[in-house]
């Protein structure tokens, strides 16, 4: 891991760089890496238990391995996590930061109870889009998300291999269940993985479909991409209106770190919105 962290700090050197107006996300992802590989290294034992007997029908059922609503797990480890990542905000003095640790310090925010709001899929969204605090939740969102990393990156790779193996073939992680972040086109068939941002899993999926809604029509799902970055592409579904960026580095000597990849094309985001895409 060591060696992987080294080649993917020299990555984030090139894209500041070559996208200067990035550079103040990239040092913070910088950071946030080196703390996570630290932090990495302290998971001595599986945080959430898989019950290993029931990983085939959880599976074929389409099912993630983690029950985290109804899961019961010592987050100590990622607790302590949580709070080195706010020390970075801080640091950085970055806008929600201070308001995130005053609400912390008066009980108003609590790590368990944010841990398991952040796996409510049924969120009401009229109460999301009036909610006065909308800015320090997106903060507060990573943040968490980012805390539990280390420990389910360790729980991907344990089982890396299984779900590999499996007839998984839905649109959010296997692992956690979280939609992916960004997608790749990998060897010379152009296989397509998805990423899931919050355990760092790639797996595979159909090419022409919508991750999010299952779509297949071809008439409904397009993309569209940029001038001079044949790598990169913005997938689109104009049924349920979403969209997934994809890199292609099959050109590449070397593979792409997705966390890197997805700071990078931080454009294709604002072009994505700016055309109505979710």
């Amino acid at each position: 891991m060591a060696e992987v962290l080294r080649d993917t700090l020299k990555t984030i050197d090139g894209y500041k760089n070559m996208n200067p107006h990035y550079e103040e996300l990239l040092d913070i992802l910088e950071e946030v890496l080196i703390l996570r590989e630290k932090h990495r290294r302290k998971v001595k034992e599986d945080i959430f238990n898989v019950d290993e007997s029931l990983i085939e029908k959880k599976l074929a059922g389409g099912l993630p391995l983690v029950d985290f609503p109804g899961g019961k797990f010592d987050l100590e480890g990622p607790k302590e996590y949580f709070a080195a990542l706010l020390e970075i905000a801080h640091k950085r003095a970055l806008e929600e930061t201070g308001e995130i640790i005053k609400k912390m310090k008066d009980g108003e925010l609590n790590y368990i109870e944010m841990v398991r709001d952040s796996f409510t899929f049924q969120q009401d969204e009229d109460a999301r889009e009036n909610d006065d605090n909308e800015g320090i939740f997106d903060l507060l969102g990573f943040l968490v998300e980012e805390s539990l990393r280390p420990a389910l990156e360790v729980l991907s790779e344990k089982y890396r291999d299984i779900i590999a193996g499996s007839p998984w073939s839905e649109g959010y992680c296997p692992i956690c269940g979280r939609e992916p972040k960004i997608s790749e086109l990998r060897e010379e068939g152009g296989k397509r993985f998805l990423f899931c941002g919050q355990c760092g899993f790639e797996w595979q999926f159909r090419r022409v479909k919508c991750p999010f809604c299952g779509n297949e029509d071809q008439q409904t799902l397009a993309y569209f991409t940029i001038e001079n970055e044949e790598k990169y592409r913005v997938d689109v579904c104009n049924a349920c209106n979403k969209y997934i960026k994809t890199v292609d580095f099959r050109k590449a000597e070397k593979r792409p770190n997705l966390d890197v990849e997805d700071i990078a094309t931080l454009h294709l985001d604002i072009l994505a919105d700016e055309e109505g895409y979710e």
